[in-house]
């Protein structure tokens, strides 16, 4: 016997749908920017580098320690690990384009284009 399922219960799950891969997306970009976005700045030491990817890792982590255990119940980890470790590298290469003025050869953007393929063949139930 099936029983009726609460509106809101309805509503919930599909708010996780939506902002669990939003805020994995944004924890990508966070991390990427803490990975490479202080190159830009060839003036700053180690150290000043360091202590401001130190600055955007820390809430990169909280955030996706957060989504993850907020959509536990709606994706598996390693679909979670996905999103995140794909959009990473994929904000990555972003990040080099746009903001670094990194040129990507058609071979690289191929294969970040793969790498969208990829996380969607792992997330998206068929």
């Amino acid at each position: 016997m099936d029983l009726p399922v609460p509106p809101n219960l309805l509503l919930k799950e599909y708010m996780k749908i939506v902002l669990v891969p939003l805020m994995l997306l944004t924890a990508g970009m966070l991390m990427s920017f803490a990975w490479i976005g202080h190159l830009k700045f060839k003036s700053w030491s180690f150290l000043t580098a360091l202590a401001v990817s130190w600055l955007l890792v820390l809430p990169e982590y909280m955030l996706n320690v957060f989504s993850v255990r907020w959509g536990r119940d709606t994706f598996s980890g390693a679909q979670m690990a996905a999103m995140h470790l794909g959009s990473g590298v994929l904000c990555v290469a972003l990040i080099a384009k746009l903001y670094l003025g990194e040129n990507l050869s058609t071979p690289q953007l191929a294969g970040f284009g793969l790498m969208g393929v990829a996380i969607t063949l792992i997330v998206v139930k068929f």
